[in-house]
């Protein structure tokens, strides 16, 4: 479907776009762009969009690869993963992506309000973590970013469910531009395993290493490697294993089962991982207690 044009003015409140999608507010602040609640004219539904200018892009071409993306983010079901609904592109070639609207909070606003979550807490979180990453590998995909800025939890946490989002902006956007393999670091260096630091793109490894590290933080309340910045923070990374759990928060303690299952998902050499979502999650499930 194609309309004239549209700018970021455009999405203000009160503003319909696209004949079809009226503007209620501005939600977040995403790492590329400002996303939008807006209500669906044709469904009646709320959703989410999101503007990416045709300045991101080299030319049509590129537009045309980053919409053919989405097409199989549209076809990843999972209770854990926010839906992509369709993307549109307009004649003066930026782009809006239209997904489900976010339920619940920023895993981040739940670590910052909580602290480190009971050992029983994690290991239910982690597993729908890695359900939903289990949907979008098996299309063929990958997240990419995977952070507490990127998940949500919806609901209390007698009873919480995991929600990824933002999955596959930043791989999209790389592949659309051809930039290979090899290129600057995409995602969060905090998050990000050492290959990625030398240029390697996000793939299922990454995603692995990317969970385990979240699950360290919400048993610990810190992330596995000790620095003040970036660089230290990778120099810290070039240790064949993390940190233990001891080092990192002497004051918790955590069952050392689960901590193995954990650290596996962190070593350095990617081959060492878990290979696959599955097999992490499995790994989770199979934990006594």
């Amino acid at each position: 479907m194609s309309h004239e044009s549209i700018s970021a003015f455009d999405l203000a409140s009160g503003n319909t776009v696209a004949d079809r999608f009226a503007i209620e507010r501005p939600n977040r602040q995403s790492d590329l762009t400002t996303t939008y609640e807006a209500r669906d004219a044709e469904t009646g539904d709320r959703c989410e969009l999101m503007l990416f200018p045709a300045a991101l892009f080299e030319g049509a071409d590129q537009v045309a690869e980053f919409c053919a993306a989405w097409e199989a983010w549209s076809r990843v079901e999972s209770p854990h993963v926010n839906g992509v609904r369709e993307v549109l592109r307009f004649e003066d070639d930026n782009v809006l992506l239209v997904t489900e609207l976010p339920e619940g909070r920023f895993l981040r606003a739940v670590l910052d309000e909580n602290g480190p979550l009971p050992q029983e807490r994690v290991r239910e979180l982690g597993g729908q973590l890695l359900d939903g990453l289990v949907a979008i590998h098996a299309q063929g995909l990958v997240h990419g970013d995977v952070k507490p800025s990127t998940i949500r939890v919806v609901g209390e946490l007698d009873a919480p469910r995991a929600l990824l989002i933002d999955g596959g902006v930043t791989t999209a956007l790389w592949n659309a531009k051809h930039l290979g393999e090899r290129t600057a670091l995409i995602g969060t260096p905090f998050y990000a395993p050492v290959e990625q630091f030398g240029g390697d793109s996000p793939d299922v490894a990454s995603d692995v290493y990317n969970v385990a590290t979240v699950l360290f933080e919400l048993l610990t309340g810190v992330i596995p490697w000790p620095g003040k910045n970036f660089l230290e923070v990778f120099q810290a990374k070039l240790e064949k294993t993390p940190p233990s759990v001891a080092a990192r928060a002497p004051k918790i303690s955590v069952d050392p089962e689960l901590e193995q299952v954990v650290v596996t998902g962190l070593l350095t050499d990617k081959r060492e991982r878990y290979g696959s979502s599955e097999a992490f999650r499995d790994a989770l499930a199979g934990l006594a207690g």
